[in-house]
């Protein structure tokens, strides 16, 4: 588990190559065909040597949920557990691993009066605004969320009115107990702007690779409107608006390193806010060595080192 760009696929291949592992992927925009520069997946070479599930299972006109994440995870970890080998999750999407081990909230079903009152509020006052009265009622949900993101603003201060109840406060309705240890390995560097100059190096290099020509195939899909998920990921809004000529070229690059950045600040609040992470240092010598001599030393890992 990590923010974007702290180098967590490059750490599962060396788990990998120590211990008998099946890789499943945590990372809700690598699920869709297509989309491969700007998820950061890996290369077909990669995929060959490692290969990873939950990786292009879905067509990005069609939504993929965290419920059907969670169904599909548990199955490959039970393939997995058939093979003797051990599940490897690996991925940034802080969400898909908290529906993984505790299931979905029990929420309250949308109100369309409720949303229709919250949708003219943000017409009148803007959505600074109503994130700032989610900030107030719902810190946790407020530090999770994009400021930029209405969709999920919106439906957190609907849940707020609708129960009395922060989103963030909500218990899972299917909290049962999974038949798994979980060791959940947190990486990323001590310094902050270590993680920052590893985000703009990685956004130089899509752009090089062609990522505004991958956005541009996508967007020519008439099936593809802007309000699907998969068109609302980070670094896609920002090329998309750049296309439909909200934006210039330069405005766009500092769009899309912003709002990766702020992408790795909620994946560190729900790091650091989860007391089971275990967090190594990207930035100490031989930082992987470390991880693996940990594995290594864990009774529940050790038999399936290669």
């Amino acid at each position: 588990m990590g923010p974007t760009a702290a180098g967590k696929t490059g750490l599962a291949m060396r788990i990998a190559d120590r211990f008998r592992v099946r890789l499943i992927s945590v990372d809700s925009g690598q699920v869709y065909r297509g989309m491969d520069i700007g998820t950061a997946k890996l290369s077909e070479r990669e995929m060959s040597a490692y290969p990873h599930a939950l990786i292009d299972i879905r067509d990005p006109a069609k939504p993929y949920s965290a419920d059907e994440f969670r169904h599909d995870a548990l199955e490959q970890m039970e393939l997995a557990v058939n093979e003797n080998r051990m599940p490897l999750l690996v991925g940034g999407t802080m969400f898909y691993f908290r529906t993984l081990q505790y299931g979905l909230p029990d929420l309250p079903s949308a109100n369309d009066e409720v949303r229709q009152r919250l949708i003219d509020d943000a017409a009148e006052h803007g959505w600074p605004a109503l994130y700032k009265r989610l900030q107030d009622v719902d810190p946790l949900s407020a530090q999770r969320i994009d400021g930029n993101d209405r969709q999920r603003i919106q439906r957190a201060l609907e849940i707020y009115e609708l129960s009395g109840i922060p989103a963030s406060q909500h218990k899972p309705h299917d909290q049962h107990d999974l038949a798994y240890d979980f060791i959940k390995l947190g990486i990323w560097p001590g310094d902050r702007s270590v993680l920052h100059a590893r985000i703009e190096k990685r956004l130089e290099q899509m752009f090089a690779e062609g990522f505004v020509e991958e956005v541009k195939r996508l967007h020519a899909r008439p099936d593809l409107h802007g309000k699907l998920p998969a068109m609302r990921a980070v670094g896609y809004r920002q090329v998309i608006d750049y296309l439909n000529g909200e934006t210039d070229y330069a405005t766009m690059r500092e769009r899309c390193v912003f709002a990766t950045r702020q992408l790795a600040k909620r994946q560190l609040t729900w790091l650091r806010n989860d007391p089971d992470v275990l967090w190594f240092d990207t930035e100490d010598v031989d930082f992987e060595e470390k991880v693996l001599e940990f594995l290594q030393k864990t009774t529940s890992v050790g038999r399936y080192i290669a």
